[in-house]
């Protein structure tokens, strides 16, 4: 697999994660998803999630198996979110490392190409579930309620690398604007 290939995610919404909807999951053929927690769920900065998280976690898990990997090493944090969400969690994942995204996947007995791989990062979360050959979706960070601006000099730097690589940080499959 190329550089360009393996940082290309196959889709990339237009907003959070909570612009997935059940439609699209569906569309894509997708049984079950392995959720980010920083920054994709919930802001780095807050410990809890919001009762919008909340409401579409309810709502998509009657279409598909849910599963947090994070690579934060707080249990304290990361296993409130997911017993407050009532989701099976896995963390200290070192993604891109694709050990404890495999536990995931057997949790949930679905073939990988049937799982879709949803983070707020290109060299984690992309990188990571191209690396399985799952169906990776690129999200936009959820940003704390009070953060006038986002600009995460990371991230930033992540595109700038892909596309130097020669992935085209645009989505092989067509953006998704829950609006439209």
């Amino acid at each position: 697999m190329t550089w360009n290939n393996i940082l290309q995610p196959d889709l990339i919404l237009e907003g959070s994660v909570l612009n997935l909807t059940r439609d699209t999951i569906q569309q894509y053929g997708l049984k079950g998803l392995v959720l980010d927690v920083d920054d994709t769920l919930v802001p780095i900065t807050v410990s809890a999630a919001s009762p919008e998280m909340k409401q579409w976690v309810e709502e998509i898990r009657t279409y598909a198996v849910l599963c947090l990997v994070s690579n934060n090493l707080s249990e304290s944090r990361i296993g409130s979110i997911a017993r407050s969400l009532n989701l099976p969690y896995y963390l200290g994942a070192a993604k891109p490392s694709r050990r404890k995204i495999r536990a995931a996947l057997e949790q949930m007995n679905l073939p990988v190409h049937q799982v879709g791989m949803v983070g707020d990062r290109l060299f984690t979360d992309v990188l990571a579930g191209n690396r399985l050959g799952m169906f990776t979706i690129l999200v936009q960070p959820i940003v704390h309620a009070d953060a006038v601006l986002y600009s995460d000099p990371i991230r930033n730097f992540e595109v700038w690398v892909s596309e130097i690589l020669g992935a085209s940080i645009a989505p092989k499959h067509t953006k998704i604007n829950k609006d439209l």
